[in-house]
């Protein structure tokens, strides 16, 4: 007899997040953003100051336990939740002091709503950060986001390049480099250091899909672009698919009965 195959599990994930998810027009369509973004949180990739963590997880929580209720959540009873990848027992205290007196009678699409524009407003937003390091040999992870691209060092922000401020992507071996303009025609040459050169074209080509979705106004605006400076020289890869613009207008336009939603 055959083995039994074990099971598949298919994990799928958030790849151009929106600009403003609280805008989405579909509420599922928000709580799967909610849910990219809890996932986020728990594993690190959501950084925020304890302030804001507080708030995150109380919103969470009320999401999913509704108003505190005493004969129901005993002592200690946020600990059962698991929202960062470690916390302080003092930051769960803040947490259940938030959920019992700030969000009493918040629906959970509301609590997931305002979590939603508490965590858009986050440096970290959207980030899926690639392991780099920068002329020194200094570890940095960079990343693009919905408003541009932006190097992390020591969980913080040590630059951040608007998407209409960069003028190119480009990439030789492990080498990766950023041009930009900014005011007052400052021009910027960022260089970094991927572990290989697979992992650098990988970043690259992640970089043009990233700039072409969110800085073109329309998809037929999209240009197949080259890694060198000259065309005929290096990797060419070109952006398939609608734009954020086009998606944000398509999605205005739904017209249905709202999909039933099994938190």
């Amino acid at each position: 007899m055959k083995k039994a195959q074990p099971p598949f599990t298919m994990c799928l994930r958030v790849k151009f997040y929106p600009p403003d998810p609280a805008a989405l027009k579909e509420e599922i369509t928000r709580y799967l953003v909610f849910l990219q973004l809890k996932r986020d949180l728990y594993h690190g990739r959501l950084l925020c100051k304890t302030s804001d963590a507080a708030m995150l997880a109380a919103y969470i929580l009320q999401a999913e336990i509704g108003d505190y209720d005493p004969g129901k959540h005993p002592e200690g009873y946020s600990s059962k939740f698991q929202f960062f990848p470690k916390h302080s027992e003092k930051l769960e205290r803040r947490i259940a002091d938030i959920h019992k007196t700030e969000l009493i009678g918040q629906k959970p699409e509301t609590s997931e709503r305002n979590f939603l524009q508490k965590a858009q407003m986050l440096e970290t937003y959207g980030v899926d950060p690639h392991p780099c390091k920068d002329v020194s040999g200094n570890p940095a992870f960079l990343a693009f986001t919905p408003f541009g691209f932006v190097v992390l060092q020591g969980n913080k922000r040590v630059h951040f390049l608007k998407w209409n401020e960069v003028t190119k992507l480009k990439f030789e071996g492990k080498t990766f480099h950023i041009y930009a303009n900014q005011k007052e025609d400052k021009k910027i040459i960022l260089t970094y250091f991927a572990p290989t050169p697979e992992a650098c074209k990988h970043l690259w080509k992640c970089g043009v899909e990233n700039q072409a979705f969110y800085k073109l106004e329309k998809s037929s605006q999209v240009r197949t672009v080259s890694s060198s400076n000259l065309f005929f020289k290096g990797s060419r890869f070109r952006y398939s698919g609608r734009v954020a613009k086009e998606v944000m207008e398509q999605s205005a336009k739904i017209k249905r009965e709202p999909p039933e939603i099994h938190r």
